[in-house]
Parts: C-alpha cells; structure tokens; sequence
C-alpha cells in the first residue's frame, strides 16, 4: 500500500531564530513529535495554571504553532507575500475562545460531523484543546466555500459567533500535547487527488478568484455578515436571532425537516400555500404564536416576506389547539430517534424508568444505535459497554470510596427464543473488528509454531514458544488456555462474546472449567488468579485477572447459571443484566443498516479509547454517583429491603464505569450533564434489573438462613407506614412474621443510628427525622 507524505507548515519554537514570522515545511510526524515532548506538555500546564493574564500571554509566546491553510511559505516567512497558492490545504480552523461555548461546541461538532445527508457530514478533520483548554476544529472546505464562507456557515450550524481573526491566510494555531487531542481523521493534512484540486480550483476561478480563493488584495474573499452572493433565497442573513433558534435543545430547521419527512415530503410549487399554511398552524404552537417567530423560523421557498406574511397570519388565527404530531417529532428528536418510534420509547421508559437520548451519546454509542428499535437500545448499550470497556483497558480511575477501578465489565442480555438478540451481536462484532484482526494474524503466527513444534524430529530442539497475545477468547476455553491468555495479554483485557449462554453452563459445570466462575468474580476488580500444576502439559501461574465478556441467552439458561451459589456469591451484582422486549404476539420489528460511515465512526471510537492510558479524575462523576447510591441506601434502609441494598453498591460502581466510558468517547475537558445522565441511568436499570432477574432468588436466601428478613411484595416504606409513635409490636406486626427477634432489634438499632428515630421509654419510640 502507497505511504502518502503529509507535509505541515509548523514552527516548533526551539530556538530565537525561529520567531513568529519564522515557519517551516516539515513531515506530520515531525508535529506528531513535538506533541510527545515533554518540555511542551510542562509549558502547557504552566500556562493552564497561571492566574497572571500578562505571564500567561508570554508563556503563550513560546508555544509551537502550525498553519492550517498551507504548507509551504516561500523562504521560511510566514507572511501573505510569502505564501505557495499550490500548497493550500482545502482545510480551515474554527477556534471556539469562549469557556462557556466549549463543551456545547464540541459535542454539536460530533453532531454535525455524523448528521446523514448534513451538509458537514464527514468534514470534521481534527479537534484538539488549546493550552487553555478552548476548542480547535480543523475542517475540510466544502467545494466552491473560500475560508471565511466556510468559518461562517460553519460556526453557524455549531451555534457561535465566527472569530474573524481565523480568517486571514497567515493564520496560526498554537500546539499543544497529545493527550489534548480529541479526534483525528485520515484526511487531515492529507494532500487531495489532482482531480479533485482542479475541481476545487476551478470552483473559485469560475468566481473570479485565485486558485485559492483569494481576491486581488490577498485577502480571501469575504462576504460578510450578509452572506453576499452565497446566501439562497431560502436562507435567513447571518445575524443576530430575535427570537431562540432552538426548542428544548432541538433546532427548529431540525424539527421542521422530520415535520415534511412525516407529511410526504417539502411541498411542490403548486402546494406551497397550503402545505406552509399547515406547517405554520403546526408550529405556532413551540413558537409562543407569534407570527414574527414563525416568519424567522419557517422556510419560504421563494415567496416574498409579505406573502409568508400573509399565509402566517391566517394560521395564527385559527383557535390554537396545539398539535400532537408536533410533540411527537419534538420528543423523538430530545432523543434522538425517528418520530414513527416515540410510542415504543415511551413503553420501554415506563417500563423500565430509563430512557436513552440517542441524541446526547458520543461517537461510537451513537452509531451503535443506527437501525436499533428504540425498544432494544438499553440491551444494544450493555452489550457494547464490557467491548468498549476492554478497550480503554489502560485506564485507571478512582471510585467514590478513594479506591482506584479499573474498567472490568460483564453484561448478559436475556430474552426468550427469537427476541432478536442477535441485534446485539451485529453491534458487539462492529466494536470488536479491530481486536479480531489483530487476533486473526497472531492465531496463525500460534498455528505455524504448532506445527512447526509437531513435525520436528525428536533430536530436535522444540521451536521457542511465540507467546502470542490472542485477546479474544471463546466462552468455552479452558481454565490452563485462559491463564496462558493472560499471561501472554501484557496488561490488556481479554474479552469474550457467547450467544448461547446455555453453552457457558455446561462447559463451566464441571472439572477445572466450574473454577470460571470464580475468575469472573475476580475480574470485576482486578482480582488475582491461579493455578500450579506440576505437568508441562497444563498452564500454571498467577495473573491479575482482566476478563469482560458479554453473553445472549434465554430466562430459562439464565435461571439454569445463577442457582444459589452464583446469586449468594457475589456474581449476579457484577453482571449488568438486559432485558429484550417481550416478543409475544408482536409485529415483526423493522431494522435499519447502519452506513459505511456509522461503521467507521465506531472504529474511530475504538481507536480513541485504546488512546487513553492513566489515572482519570472524574470528580463530577464521583460525586453524582455518590448521591445516587445514598438515595437507594436511604429507600433500602426505610424498607429493610435487603436485596436493593446488597445490589445497589455494585450497580453504582457498574453505572460509573460506564460513565467513564462516555467522558472518555465525549472528548470534553470535563463530565458534561449527559455523561452524568448516561451514568445514573445505566446505574439505575442495572439495579432495576439485577433485582428483577436475581432479587427473587437472594431474597429467598436471607430468609432461609433467618438472619436478614425481607418483606414480599413491598413496594412501600415499613417506615412510612409505622406512625408517629410506635412500639416493637407494631413493628413486628408490620414485618408480620418474616423476621425474628434479633432481626427486628438491628432495624431500630439502624434506624436509631441514622438518626430517624429517638426511644421515648422503655417501650416505645418516635419519629424525628422522615426522609422523603
């Protein structure tokens, strides 16, 4: 395969030749370099933390920088005379300065560059944090677009004002180090086929500009705030909004598109009138019913502003009745699906209490989600979270409880006989391609020393021993195969996928494979693992087990696995458990396909989170985490309910490392709002259903062996219901039978303690604390 040569127009700043106006023409691994250094990393955290507005500008000084328009300056002079047109990059840097624009920016860039038939679809080049941690996007120009018309259009559909000074063909971006790259794709700096350069070339000669879409003075040409000639009839001036562009958070050019796709289609020449009459009366409704929102917000298809004018106000005087398809496309575009799906959605959400929002996800869960029914998105996520999680297997973080984790997953999606599960295996072997190919090269480096081993001669020295690393394994290898496995991983996470869970249980029932269970205990926290064998023949050692998995299978092998030893051991809390939708007597559901660049954006995600390597802090996530499980200690407590309580503290460490999942694919500085949402929400459903799968079966555990006490059937508080005042007997009245002495004593003992209650006399107590 041809290597192309990608050049970089950089100064790297190292010595005081190399002024500002000084720049160099040097390979991409030159800047991939500069980027490992340490003495840049130590100038970027100065800067990051200096208070000093003065200091930090000469600090800022000293920092590389590269172009992003060109290549090459002639003699090394980074200035417009100086500039090779030949050498220009079809590609510009949007800058987003403003802290509070950041993270807004950065995950509607991920939007944009993976919106279908968008017009930035696939035009997000690279994406990197300055030194104070402020927003850079690299994006290819689209054709006949010169670099202000594309800056402009650009910063639009993000949501910012452009920042004028990234217009000018000298244009300078400082570097900064590597671990403050977001995202990088193949086409950055990449130097474009000869037909496509002519193409572009002749875009901007056909308007009477240079080759690179300058004008006589030098300068690019600008329209200016108007948009000049570049504006269609249809598209509002690029100035300030009188009134919001967005309801909750959807743009109304978004909400408008799913309103025609809905109604057969943008209306023809000759049902104009009608159909924008039907539009407006639709959408006066999110637009307070104001006829000047309604005119800066809809469409005009070539009529004249009286003429909206008129057919507006025609609407807005029929009696407002609101419109249910309006809140359908609303709702389904919050979270990011079609509108046809928003009934399903709602059924799962009440169902479950959890509903995903497609529309907030990050590169590579979203995609996971193309063609997904929005009934099966919750068992498509946990199929996908142990892959993604083996993949960031590098990183460290530390847990509410000042321990450090690392990202040890397992998921079982259960679902009866032909409930589609196999929609969870489509995504999981998307997510796993990378680590199949690898595998697939160093399997047959392993079958060749195989063979090599069995056709020596017997005087022969045996060949050396590979030690391959294989890290995806069948969920029927051996206990000796899987300890060489991680012998061989080198700090990696081996990872396996089963579709018939039935198959897991009968290969793990017996002799040293029944030892599996333990291991998978064990790699929920990085736990060490063994064996000694005194035969060559068998693997021994000891490892630190690094092993996440996911499984399919039905309620019936689910039951056949976690019998008693597996529910009481500690195994069932550690499995993020989905349900599939019940399938009984329902249509048939209909799948879409994800496209060629779903696919590589899940790619893209792959290779992001194997970047990462460390110890994360993520003190927003710790906190948000922490006050979830205290919420479900305090329900627990006031019901005794000891099956949410033992679920509750695994599903919060669950729940948070799929957190940490997210912030690492999101690529923003810090937790955002959705990162926390996405993390309470996997925490809830993982509690909601370990106790639906397995609560049932440990609850029976506890009363058998009489030292904890569970009331069936609870679905209120014990507490709530005793009155103000209370003695033991109205206690045990309430528990009616199911604990015995001892039991009853430790809840008021626990109550006491929590400060909910206070002993009045010998015999009774008193409520001074209810926790709502």
């Amino acid at each position: 395969m041809e290597v192309i040569r990608r050049m970089i127009a950089l100064n790297p700043r190292q010595t005081k030749e190399q002024t500002r106006a000084f720049v160099q023409t040097s390979p991409l691994a030159d800047y991939d370099a500069l980027t490992q250094s340490p003495r840049l990393k130590q100038l970027a955290e100065r800067i990051n933390t200096t208070q000093d507005d003065e200091q930090q500008r000469k600090l800022k000084g000293w920092l590389p920088f590269r172009c992003p328009h060109y290549t090459r300056f002639r003699d090394n002079q980074r200035d417009r005379e100086h500039i090779d047109p030949e050498s220009f990059t079809w590609q510009t840097c949007v800058d987003i300065d403003d802290a509070s624009l950041v993270e807004e920016a950065n995950m509607r860039a991920e939007q944009l560059d993976i919106e279908i038939g968008g017009e930035w679809q696939g035009m997000m080049l690279h994406k990197d944090y300055s030194a104070r941690k402020k927003l850079h996007i690299d994006i290819r120009l689209p054709l006949g677009m010169t670099v202000p018309e594309a800056q402009r259009a650009y910063c639009k559909a993000l949501g910012v004002a452009p920042d004028t000074s990234c217009f000018t063909p000298e244009r300078f971006i400082y570097i900064t180090p590597a671990e403050y790259e977001i995202y990088r794709a193949d086409g950055w700096y990449e130097v474009l086929s000869d037909d496509e350069v002519a193409k572009r070339r002749k875009a901007y000669t056909d308007r009477g500009l240079s080759i690179d879409g300058r004008t006589e003075d030098g300068s690019y040409f600008d329209p200016g705030d108007d948009g000049g000639n570049i504006v269609s009839s249809d598209t509002p001036p690029d100035t300030p909004s009188k009134f919001p562009q967005k309801f909750k958070g959807v743009a109304y050019t978004s909400i408008i598109a799913e309103y025609w796709r809905r109604t057969g289609g943008e209306p023809s020449e000759g049902e104009r009138n009608k159909r924008l009459h039907q539009l407006a009366a639709n959408l006066r409704a999110i637009c307070d019913n104001s006829e000047e929102w309604l005119l800066e917000v809809m469409p005009s298809y070539k009529l004249t502003v009286q003429e909206m004018r008129s057919i507006i106000h025609s609407a807005c005087k029929e009696p407002t009745k609101g419109s249910r398809l309006m809140d359908r496309i609303v709702n389904a575009l919050e979270m990011g699906i079609s509108s046809d799906e928003t009934e399903d959605a709602e059924a799962v959400a009440e169902e479950t209490g959890v509903k995903v929002n497609v529309r907030t996800l990050p590169i590579g869960l979203k995609e996971s989600l193309v063609g997904v029914p929005a009934s099966m998105h919750m068992p498509v996520l946990c199929s996908v979270m142990p892959i993604a999680a083996a993949y960031a297997d590098q990183v460290e973080v530390e847990y509410c409880d000042g321990n450090v984790h690392r990202l040890g997953l397992m998921s079982i999606i259960r679902g009866e006989q032909a409930s589609n599960k196999s929609v969870c295996k489509n995504a999981v072997d998307l997510w796993k391609r990378q680590l199949d190919e690898e595998d697939a090269l160093a399997r047959k480096r392993e079958e060749e020393w195989k063979e090599r081993k069995k056709g020596r001669k017997a005087n022969e020295k045996a060949p050396e021993d590979p030690h391959v690393q294989i890290r995806v394994v069948p969920v029927t290898v051996s206990c000796s195969t899987l300890l060489k496995r991680f012998k061989n991983a080198r700090g990696h996470t081996i990872y396996s996928f089963g579709e018939e869970l039935d198959t897991l249980r009968k290969t793990n029932g017996a002799g040293s494979w029944s030892s599996k269970y333990d291991i998978y205990r064990l790699s929920f926290d990085f736990g060490e693992w063994g064996q000694d064998y005194n035969s060559d023949q068998a693997e021994s050692g000891v490892v630190n087990v690094a092993y996440n998995w996911t499984m399919l299978g039905t309620n019936g092998a689910l039951r056949k696995c976690f019998k008693q030893d597996n529910i009481e051991n500690g195994l069932s809390s550690r499995i993020l458990v989905a349900e599939m939708p019940d399938s009984a007597f329902s249509k048939m559901p209909k799948f879409g396909k994800r496209s060629a660049e779903d696919e590589a954006r899940i790619q893209q995600a792959v290779t992001r989170l194997r970047g990462f390597s460390g110890l994360m802090d993520v003190p927003r996530l710790r906190k948000a985490i922490e006050a979830w499980a205290e919420e479900k200690r305090v329900e627990a407590a006031k019901d005794i309910d000891h099956v949410k309580d033992t679920y509750r503290k695994r599903a919060a460490v669950i729940g948070f490392r799929c957190g940490v999942i997210f912030h690492l694919l999101s690529g923003c500085a810090r937790e955002s709002k959705a990162c926390l949402d996405f993390a309470l929400m996997m925490g809830e459903y993982c509690l909601q259903q370990q106790i639906k799968t397995f609560g049932e079966a440990l609850r029976n555990e506890y009363v058998n062996a009489q030292d904890e006490c569970q009331r069936y059937g609870a679905n209120h508080s014990i507490f709530d219901q005793l009155s103000a005042s209370f003695t033991m007997d109205d206690l045990r009245a309430l528990k009616r039978g199911y604990c015995g002495e001892s039991a009853l004593r430790n809840i008021i003992t626990r109550w006491r303690r929590d400060g909910w209650i206070e002993k009045t006399d010998s015999k009774h107590w008193h409520k001074v604390k209810v926790e709502n």
